[in-house]
Formats: C-alpha cells, structure tokens, sequence
C-alpha cells in the first residue's frame, strides 16, 4: 500500500486525497506536521514540502502537481485529464493558478496566520495579514463564479483535476468559516458538486484538535 504523508489543512495534500478518493485508491495517511523539522521526513523530500507519496513500486515522489499527473499517467481509465494538448494545457495552467496564485496570496498567508502562528509560536494572529488575504479570496472567488459560469467544470464540460486543486483550497477556508458563499452563487453551485462526492466525504471529517471547524462546514447544502 501506498503512504501519503499529509498534513490535514494541507491545501495540496487535500488534492491529492481527493484525487485518491476519485479513483477509490487505497493509501495510508501519515499526518506531517509542516513547521516541525523533520530529518526521516527530509531524506524523502529535502525540500520538506507536503505531499509526499512513498509508492512500494515506484518509491518517492514530491509535490501535488507531480503526484497528480503521475497517478494519471499510471491508473487505468484515467479521466481527470482531457484528451487533447490544448485542453491538458487549461487544466494545467489552472491547477498552477491554484497551488501558486491562490497558495501565495489567500491559503498560505491564512494558515500561517491562524494555525502555525498559534501552535508552533503561541503567537496571535495578525488582522492586517488576515484582512489582505480575505480580500484577495474576493477576488479568487469572482474569477472562479466567471469560470463556473461558463461551463460546468471550470475547465470544460468534465471534471478534472484542477477542480480539485480548486476545492481542495477553498475546503481550508470553508473549514474556517471564511467563504460568504452568498456572494458567489456560480461558484457555490460548483462547489457543491464537489462537497457532495464521495471522495469529499474523509476531508469534511478532519478536525484540527483545539480548532474545530465552523459550524457549516460539513454540511453539503450550505
């Protein structure tokens, strides 16, 4: 069996469990606490960024975008890329907006300051920091309400795997309570079509011990 080291808040590492779920791919979880060094941890990924999956057949491979493409490229019956190079192209460059765009400017920003601040510096969290990058999901959120308006996956008319990486990114600021759904109907419509799928299902389980989530967070009409 596969080992999928992962921390819960992770952004990236809820992609690729998603991703797991799509394909009903067992795989071990071995939580991996980011701001703790970890020396067995870093002989695997140097780098010491999550996720990392320790295949028994394969061996190592780091980082949610390469472990992603890599289970598409092995599983059979593969269906979260689109056929043609020029579609693969949109949903690559979608999922790089997410894990890149979306990661420097409202996920990484938030969870420093709400959770590694608080458990690895008994440090409070800075309002002006969290009121940047709230504002900046405002603007995330009307880009994906245009997207999902178009079609009904935000690459096209089949999911794939950027509306993962999309929804594994706004899961972390649902289980906040930080998303006011109300002001983005085309993309709540969408994320609920995700939220509902069964490979949701372990995600809306996590509970962070001493930071429970909000109250709407498991609930799949919100």
């Amino acid at each position: 069996m596969a080992t999928l080291h992962h921390y819960p808040l992770s952004p990236a590492s809820r992609f690729i469990r998603l991703q797991f779920g799509e394909y009903d791919l067992d795989v071990s979880l071995r939580t991996q606490v980011p701001w703790m060094r970890d020396e067995a941890f870093l002989t695997l990924n140097p780098a010491g960024d999550l996720p990392v999956l320790e295949d028994d057949d394969f061996g190592v491979i780091s980082g949610a975008r390469v472990i992603s493409e890599w289970v598409e490229e092995v599983i059979e019956q593969a269906r979260l890329m689109p056929r043609t190079p020029g579609e693969r192209a949109e949903v690559r460059r979608l999922i790089d907006w997410f894990e890149i765009k979306f990661t420097q400017e409202v996920s990484g920003p938030l969870l420093r300051e709400r959770v590694i601040k608080r458990f690895d510096k008994g440090q409070s969290a800075s309002s002006e920091i969290m009121r940047a990058a709230l504002s900046n999901a405002q603007t995330h959120l009307g880009y994906i309400d245009w997207l999902a308006a178009q079609n009904p996956w935000l690459a096209g008319p089949d999911m794939a795997l950027c509306d993962l990486a999309a929804a594994a990114h706004l899961s972390v600021l649902d289980y906040f309570g930080d998303v006011n759904w109300d002001k983005h109907t085309d993309a709540k419509m969408w994320y609920m079509k995700l939220k509902s799928r069964p490979s949701f299902r372990p995600l809306l389980a996590d509970v962070l011990v001493g930071m429970p989530p909000a109250s709407s967070y498991s609930a799949l009409d919100f």
